[in-house]
């Protein structure tokens, strides 16, 4: 049934409108995850939170997150990727609305709902990626999925552009009761979005699945052939993920190279105040340019992943991200023309580090059976959300802080904390080299009979 859909040289309207769902979903649902950041500007000195609680309220989706990519994952194996899209949309979006009812002083109920809106944004982009994959044909694959996280940062921009203009307007209540908009999704999924072929066939479905395919090619469903039968699946049990330890080691140690990332986001503006000697909102107006650079990356390395493969195209990435950032530490205190090499080695580590999640986003789904894809991705995305602790945690150590929350940063700790930084990089390189497969052009249903072939033969022997 899905030859046809392999056999496709250019995508149509309709698999198109799969895409643009995902995209802005992701955008979206960042916006929500961000939105925070600037609210709490508005609020932490009329309230006079702590470092702690202002802390609890960050720290808070973090918690959640992988949370909420191992349960909604395994959910969207359970019960379908379709309705577990739209409950994750009305989880973040919900939480983020009910935080304008927050009372006066209640940064408990704030960090309460924070985790409800990290369970929800880490559901959302775990079950999209999967969706998004069994929808196009093998060799646009890497591309078309790493596309899709690429807007990911339009999210924040759209965040600090909230923060800026509309709050004079609508208060820091009405920011979040603007984070309800992305609610709205949930017609545009239901409207654009079938549900996945591979999941329907699963499952037995095989008249839905035949409409399903249909209707992303835009052909009379007639013309695809029903097959006489389809082998009968267990229930989807999350422990089977363990049968599977090769894709589980590289998928969660390629996903736990947005360590560098987010300490290095985190950490950014504080570092082009002490490097470059100048005042926070000029540092704050660099900063666009490093998000910027961010999503041309992510282009670049979509591109990239279906032009070389997804493990030399990860390699290839890692290795220059990593040796920027630990440029950007040694040469932080020399100009040529009158132009930082710190900020230029930033700048290009950003384009391969925020570029190479691209690939290894996609990657960590990619490396699973199709009954448990969700399940994969959500338990690798999950564990690759550790690095949002240990990117902090571990500034804060070579700092020498004793406040993990909020890392006092010196100018003594650059060039040590930018080579740890760097380390998470190529020990994703190195994690899909020697222990990742290759996935590029390779169709789903080849990558299930690799995967399915391999334990039984380790269990016979």
């Amino acid at each position: 049934m899905l030859d046809q859909l392999e056999r496709q040289s250019k995508l149509t309207t309709n698999q198109w409108k799969i895409f643009v769902a995902a995209t802005v979903g992701d955008m979206l649902d960042f916006f929500d995850f961000y939105l925070i950041g600037f609210v709490l500007a508005f609020i932490i000195g009329g309230w006079h939170l702590t470092y702690g609680q202002s802390g609890a309220i960050l720290l808070a989706s973090g918690i959640g997150a992988p949370i909420g990519s191992l349960f909604w994952g395994w959910m969207a194996d359970k019960i379908g990727r379709r309705k577990v899209m739209i409950l994750t949309v009305l989880n973040f979006s919900i939480a983020t609305g009910a935080m304008a009812f927050t009372p006066q002083g209640g940064w408990l109920f704030l960090s309460l709902c924070r985790f409800f809106v990290g369970v929800g944004v880490t559901g959302l982009y775990t079950v999209d990626i999967a969706i998004v994959q069994e929808f196009v044909p093998a060799r646009k694959r890497g591309w078309i999925t790493g596309l899709t996280t690429s807007l990911l940062p339009v999210g924040t921009l759209l965040g600090a552009v909230a923060g800026a203009w509309l709050e004079p307007a609508v208060g820091w209540r009405g920011l979040f009761i603007v984070g309800l908009l992305p609610a709205l999704m949930t017609l545009v999924i239901r409207a654009w979005v079938p549900e996945s072929p591979h999941w329907l066939i699963g499952k037995g479905r095989l008249q839905e699945a035949r409409q399903s395919i249909a209707w992303a090619l835009m052909v009379d469903p007639e013309t695809i052939r029903l097959p006489t039968a389809v082998a009968a699946q267990a229930p989807v049990r999350w422990t089977e993920l363990f049968r599977f330890p090769r894709s589980m080691i590289a998928a969660c140690l390629t996903g736990i190279s947005q360590t560098g990332t987010v300490g290095l986001t985190l950490w950014l503006t504080t570092l082009l105040v002490l490097v470059l000697k100048i005042g926070p909102n000029e540092a704050s107006s660099m900063i666009v340019w490093f998000g910027a650079v961010g999503i041309f990356g992510r282009l670049f390395c979509s591109w990239l992943s279906d032009a070389v493969g997804r493990r030399p195209a990860v390699v290839f990435s890692c290795v220059l991200a990593a040796g920027a950032m630990s440029l950007a530490g040694y040469l932080n205190d020399i100009y040529i023309v009158g132009v930082s090499l710190f900020y230029v080695m930033v700048l290009v580590q950003n384009f391969f580090g925020s570029g190479q999640y691209a690939i290894v986003g996609p990657y960590m789904a990619e490396v699973w059976p199709s009954r448990l894809r969700a399940s994969g991705m959500g338990l690798a995305y999950g564990f690759g959300n550790l690095g949002k602790f240990i990117g902090p945690a571990g500034l804060a150590i070579i700092a020498g802080s004793d406040s993990f929350i909020s890392p006092k940063a010196t100018l003594d700790a650059l060039i040590p904390a930018m080579n740890y930084f760097g380390f998470w990089y190529l020990l994703a390189a190195a994690a899909i080299w020697f222990i990742g497969f290759e996935t590029r052009g390779r169709t789903i249903a080849e990558i299930d009979d690799s995967l399915t072939v391999a334990p039984v033969a380790v269990r016979r022997r």
